[in-house]
């Protein structure tokens, strides 16, 4: 998932254990990156920074997001939408740094580094990483004192749930199985964007649907997903997966086995 725009950028692979890196306004390109970005968000991202600006799902998308463009996506994605003028700033963006620095997204928390991931061969779900430099012209923020490890990094911006749910995510983008031809891959797009990015509403197709009495969920997870947007967001990503895939991450209710197809899945 890249975060650079026009900027010309390069990755170093990260060697070392440590590397040398801090970004505060004496800096003298304080905030030079956060603009003209082609910037991709994940469905945390949205989560996080549409209740720190007390939106809601549709709202945030509406204001604040445009479809990634790039080729070769076969599931829909939103990225950041960047502020007219010459620059094209990020929208959050003050001459005094981020101002929803507690919630900005993860390829804000993440940058200098880049980071590539793969399962296990072992067939566990055990994920394997590999971090990079990503090293800009602009940037001089390596040129101060401060020395990480990629650990000591990734505590230090709070990536730990930003990871745990991009990872989710990035199993069904990445995913080889088919979505359908036609109609249906439009339907299972349609699902996968609700799921992915607009709890709202995916909260309403659990609840005010046919939804429960189709799929067996036990009354501890209905409680989480009632008042927990983090587990409702991966429940989401457990039912896509069912959805679209045909995954048996759901379980669907005997007597609807019995009387028809399976529930919520196009074939």
């Amino acid at each position: 998932m890249t975060n650079q725009g026009s900027k010309e950028a390069r990755l170093e692979p990260l060697e070392s254990k440590c590397f040398r890196f801090d970004c505060h306004p004496e800096v003298a390109c304080f905030t030079e990156c956060c603009a003209d970005l082609n910037l991709a968000l994940t469905p945390y991202d949205i989560l996080r920074l549409k209740n720190r600006l007390k939106l809601d799902s549709s709202q945030f998308i509406d204001q604040y997001t445009e479809p990634c463009l790039e080729q070769g996506h076969r599931l829909p994605r939103l990225r950041l939408r960047m502020n007219d003028g010459r620059r094209k700033p990020c929208p959050f963006v003050t001459e005094k740094g981020c101002n929803v620095y507690n919630d900005r997204p993860s390829a804000c928390r993440i940058y200098p580094l880049g980071r590539a991931t793969a399962k296990s061969q072992s067939g566990a779900s055990t994920v394997i990483e590999r971090f990079f430099l990503v090293k800009e012209e602009h940037c001089k923020g390596f040129e101060e004192s401060r020395e990480w490890t990629v650990k000591d990094w990734t505590s230090d911006q709070g990536l730990d749930p930003y990871q745990k749910f991009n990872d989710l995510w990035m199993e069904i983008v990445t995913h080889q199985g088919s979505i359908g031809t036609g109609d249906v891959a439009t339907r299972n797009a349609q699902m996968f964007f609700m799921a992915s990015y607009n709890l709202e509403a995916f909260r309403r197709f659990v609840f005010n649907t046919s939804f429960l009495k189709s799929f067996e969920v036990d009354d501890d997870t209905i409680r989480r997903i009632q008042q927990d947007e983090e587990a409702l967001l991966e429940f989401a990503i457990k039912w896509v997966r069912f959805a679209l895939f045909g995954e048996p991450t759901m379980s669907v209710r005997k007597e609807v086995l019995a009387g028809r197809d399976r529930p919520g899945r196009s074939s």
